[in-house]
């Protein structure tokens, strides 16, 4: 029988396609207490059971870290890029530490009068994308994701900058490097990539046997003007050119009328006429300086912090000493911002949840000053998801008085 260690969204929709196709399979998560049998004949165990049940294959939830009991226990461990994708197929993996959802929701836009349609790591599981059957798959794929696929590669990869992310997960910067920058090591001859410049001197950059785009933030001039800014100006340059490389045509008059998505430096007013900015999708430390250069020219009320997975914080706070910034800490990792404000001579207030940040917020900000929701970190130690931290902050702004 085929494994699915872990239950989280990707083997939920694996499973289900799986038995619909007939196959009973084993799911063995950390939350369950005891085995059990349900109506179609899968068995859910405990992750410490797993040696009890014999299993011809082993298919990871991606986020299950590589020093977990269930990997180190499976002998024949395979992705769901290497057990769902074939070569034949015409995917573009869109992978990086910032930009990666904007980048792909941008390009299924691009393309998706041509049977263009995204997935991966946001919105359809791969399992339920391969009913779709897709002419173009558009996959937004994490770092866990390359971590165990060795087999299949994209026609075309789209990677974007590199920044201190999942260091826990992966056990320092280089291996997250090095797995970000693995799909070039199988690709052919008639693939693609599109890599950060900076990268240029990484082996598995000079090795690379396929048509190779090195990029900066010039490296790209459609014919058509766009309406963003950077963060997402990059991400526009970076679709329009996976799309050109597709259609052998600049399609940037598509991009005109549109909107980027929820918590991704979202602007709103509060019935005073100040102005609050939600970035809840800044989950790591580059975003969070891109945030912050955005409205440099003013004074910034951060709010920072949740669960930071081990990330090197020294560099937001060096250039958050460049600005005028007032922080306010909130979550799992409040005393540590504490310390390094105190080290780097910002201002800072321990506030360890968002309420109390909001409350003190109010005090001092004006229609002169930003409030910024922007914490460098992850939300599962407070909140069920980004969206969730994104959603209260609104909720919480809207109820000041």
């Amino acid at each position: 029988m085929i494994a699915l260690l872990g239950f989280g969204k990707t083997n939920q929709a694996l499973l289900k396609l799986l038995n619909s196709q007939n196959q009973k399979c084993l799911i063995f998560d950390d939350n369950l207490s005891q085995a059990y049998t349900d109506s179609f004949g899968n068995i859910f165990a405990p992750s410490s059971d797993f040696l009890q049940y014999p299993s011809t294959i082993q298919i990871p939830s991606p986020g299950i870290p590589p020093y977990h009991y269930l990997i180190k226990q499976s002998a024949n461990l395979i992705s769901e890029y290497d057990y769902l994708l074939s070569k034949e197929m015409t995917q573009i993996w869109i992978s990086g530490t910032n930009g990666k959802t904007t980048t792909t929701e941008m390009l299924e836009w691009i393309l998706n009068d041509l049977g263009a349609v995204a997935g991966g790591n946001i919105g359809i599981p791969i399992a339920t994308l391969k009913e779709k059957d897709p002419k173009i798959w558009i996959l937004e794929t994490s770092s866990f994701s390359l971590h165990y696929t060795k087999q299949v590669f994209p026609t075309i990869y789209l990677l974007l900058p590199l920044s201190q992310d999942h260091n826990l997960w992966h056990g320092n910067f280089e291996n997250y490097i090095c797995d970000k920058l693995s799909p070039l090591t199988r690709m052919n001859q008639s693939s693609h990539a599109i890599i950060p410049k900076e990268l240029k001197d990484r082996i598995e950059v000079q090795t690379f046997q396929g048509q190779l785009i090195l990029y900066d933030k010039h490296f790209y001039s459609p014919k058509t003007p766009l309406p963003f800014k950077n963060p997402f100006l990059l991400d526009a340059l970076l679709a329009l050119k996976a799309a050109e490389i597709i259609t052998h045509e600049d399609l940037s008059y598509k991009l005109a009328n549109y909107q980027i998505g929820e918590h991704k430096i979202q602007e709103f007013k509060d019935i005073y006429g100040r102005t609050w900015v939600d970035d809840s999708k800044g989950t790591n430390v580059d975003a969070t300086i891109w945030a912050i250069r955005a409205y440099c020219h003013k004074p910034i009320y951060l709010i920072l912090g949740g669960d930071d997975k081990g990330a090197n914080l020294i560099p937001l706070f060096e250039e958050m000493q460049k600005h005028h910034i007032t922080i306010f800490a909130i979550g799992s990792n409040t005393e540590k911002l504490g310390k390094l404000a105190q080290q780097y001579h910002l201002s800072c207030h321990l506030c360890f949840d968002l309420q109390m940040a909001l409350n003190l917020i109010h005090q001092h900000h004006n229609i002169n000053s930003i409030a910024l929701l922007s914490p460098a970190a992850a939300s599962l130690d407070q909140f069920s998801s980004y969206k969730q931290r994104g959603e209260k902050f609104k909720e919480f702004v809207k109820k000041l008085k």
